[in-house]
């Protein structure tokens, strides 16, 4: 069987297959069968990707204009808009709710053809870091079953890990892209807030969610990018700079970056020691390939995280207080109730564990008497880290750290321990924080048999060069190897 692992050896494939979108949809079909212990796909849509793919060779046939992602096989995080098709953030409160509209990424991968095979597993409403939090079931890491693939996207890095998709779109609010990626050795690309239209998305953390890719390279992204950003009336918060060019921008940069690190960061007691290591020797090449890197202190570093969990739980608060059962979704059956029994009732019933433990402490810090001293005061060290990285962006090109202090844990190991499972998103929720593009680029492979990544920052709407460094950075590890 013919690769599918890039958009370019896809179309050179359907340049020779008159019916290749068809065989390529057949091949997904196959494999996501195959793998199916792996919990990654909630729905296929099987009957309607061949349709579409049959469609989509008679099209080529016909000597029609093709879309830029014509036949490629694309997965959907259960928390992404697509119409006709059931919606549930892979909580019970929402089971049986059918999406109404297109969210805009996914019309706009319709729009250039792309196929959508199905909707992917995912921590309960997007909160979770191991994809351990869904009302369906645990998403099983494809290198090693007994390990957690990451999360809240896990379902979605999986996908394109065991190769049963070209791409998938997920989330990211904290490093729900990124740290998946990064645990099952793939790209994952969280752009710049406002580059990527968030209606269809349903919200977590309105000011910190940001839709984002996976992919098995950085051309790929790279080209899905330039597909789903641009301005949306739909949308107030997105962006309506001009889209650029990215394959080709990214392809034709040609210079040396000035880098910087976060001396903090990769001295930081909880980071695995090899991974560390790995990325300081990686940084030496990169000097000796002529880039600048320097270290930098960066002393609010250890306040990242309580910053984030305050603001994110807080907005949702808000944002899941739709979720009553009363319009759509689950409804408890409880008999001769008044409606705040109701209420709260289906709510109990309705939401999962991770999920309650988020709306309470966010209702919490947003209550009479502690919202000054907790919500206040994170948006003042939010402010400062704001000021502070367009401080730094003016002096360098990228900021580099590890995307998680340790490579995938074993599933249950954390569950108990809700800080130490808060604390793997030390390095990734910087720049959801800030706004600011990243991404993990997988390199490295740890003495455990797990892969790893290094996690990649650059200034706001600024991903041509964090796409054009990343992409630098695989083809020195190629050939260092």
């Amino acid at each position: 069987m013919f690769s599918f692992d890039s958009i370019k050896n896809h179309q050179i494939f359907l340049a020779a297959h008159p019916d290749g979108c068809s065989i390529a949809v057949h091949h997904y079909l196959t494999k996501i069968e195959e793998n199916k212990q792996l919990n990654s796909f909630l729905e296929v849509f099987a009957e309607e990707a061949i349709s579409r793919a049959n469609a989509l060779d008679a099209k080529r046939k016909a000597g029609a204009k093709l879309g830029k992602l014509h036949g490629i096989v694309v997965s959907l995080k259960d928390v992404i808009a697509y119409k006709g098709h059931q919606l549930t953030a892979s909580s019970k409160i929402l089971e049986g709710f059918t999406s109404i509209y297109h969210a805009t990424a996914v019309q706009r991968l319709l729009d250039e053809d792309a196929i959508i095979i199905g909707r992917n597993n995912c921590d309960e409403f997007a909160m979770g870091s191991s994809n351990e939090n869904s009302a369906y079931g645990v998403v099983r890491n494809a290198l090693d079953i007994n390990k957690v693939p990451g999360g809240s996207s896990g379902g979605s890095a999986v996908a394109v890990q065991a190769g049963l998709c070209m791409i998938s779109l997920g989330s990211d609010t904290g490093g729900s892209v990124r740290q998946p990626a990064d645990y099952c050795g793939v790209v994952g690309l969280k752009p710049t807030y406002g580059r990527v239209s968030r209606y269809g998305l349903i919200a977590y953390a309105s000011s910190f969610d940001q839709i984002g890719i996976f992919s098995n390279n950085i051309e790929d992204a790279a080209l899905c990018l330039e597909v789903i950003s641009g301005k949306d009336d739909f949308d107030s918060t997105v962006s309506d700079k001009i889209v650029p060019d990215f394959p080709n921008e990214i392809e034709q940069l040609n210079k040396k970056f000035r880098i910087a690190y976060f001396t903090q960061a990769l001295d930081h007691p909880a980071l695995d020691p090899q991974i560390s290591a790995s990325i300081k020797a990686f940084l030496e090449i990169l000097t000796k390939k002529g880039h600048f890197v320097q270290a930098i202190d960066f002393e609010l570093l250890e306040h990242v995280v309580p910053t984030y969990y305050i603001l994110t739980t807080a907005e949702a608060s808000s944002n899941l207080s739709r979720f009553d059962g009363i319009k759509y979704g689950y409804h408890s059956m409880l008999k001769n109730a008044d409606l705040t029994a109701l209420y709260k009732r289906t709510r109990s019933e309705g939401f999962g564990k991770e999920v309650k433990r988020r709306i309470m402490l966010g209702s919490f810090v947003l209550s009479s008497g502690y919202y000054d001293a907790y919500f206040t005061r994170a948006q003042q060290v939010r402010r400062k880290l704001s000021d502070r990285v367009k401080q730094l962006f003016t002096e360098y090109d990228a900021i580099i750290s590890p995307t998680v202090p340790s490579t995938a844990f074993n599933i249950g190991e954390k569950s108990n321990d809700p800080v130490e499972m808060f604390l793997t998103d030390i390095y990734t929720v910087f720049a959801n924080l800030v706004g600011i593009p990243s991404i993990s680029v997988p390199l490295f492979k740890h003495s455990n048999g797990m892969p790893f990544g290094l996690q990649v920052m650059s200034s706001h709407f600024d991903e041509v060069s964090l796409l054009a460094l990343s992409k630098e950075m695989l083809q020195l590890k190629q050939q260092i190897n």
